[in-house]
């Protein structure tokens, strides 16, 4: 939000009685660009998917929600793209990727679901998760069963 607020003109609105500022209202001027890049930013992980987590719309969502959740990956950000059309047509114009989901780790972009199951088969995703501070579940069994 400050970074929106950075960006917005105030207005200050008088009242008539005693000349006080009784209101402020911000005029924005954000770009969709620096709307989609303030979401990517807002958490460690963010993706952009056809249903929520607790309910998936699309397989290739659950696959998503699935290899984070063994990854003990549980806190970030899901955008639900179709409950806005809007979201759904400007995060592939934002990406520049025409699928749904769109993974996000760090504020970069990942990918969709068959990158981020690659990652997840090769150990990149472990590699990515760390370099944002996050321990991969994984890595924890692994150590568990040595």
């Amino acid at each position: 939000m400050t970074g929106v607020m950075q960006k917005c003109s105030k207005v200050f609105l008088q009242a008539a009685v005693l000349n006080r500022p009784i209101s402020i209202a911000y005029l924005c001027t954000v770009s969709p660009k620096d709307q989609y890049e303030q979401m990517v930013k807002k958490n460690k992980v963010v993706v952009f998917m056809k249903g929520v987590p607790e309910q998936p719309m699309c397989g290739f969502s659950n696959a998503v929600v699935q290899i984070f959740r063994m990854h003990g990956v549980t806190n970030y950000d899901a955008h639900n793209v179709l409950a806005d059309e809007s979201i759904r047509q400007g995060i592939k114009e934002f990406t520049n990727w025409p699928t749904i989901p769109q993974i996000f780790i760090g504020g970069e972009f990942v990918g969709g679901c068959d990158i981020l199951l690659q990652m997840h088969k090769n150990g990149e995703l472990i590699e990515e998760l760390q370099k944002v501070g996050i321990q991969s579940a994984l890595l924890e069994q692994e150590k568990k069963e040595e």
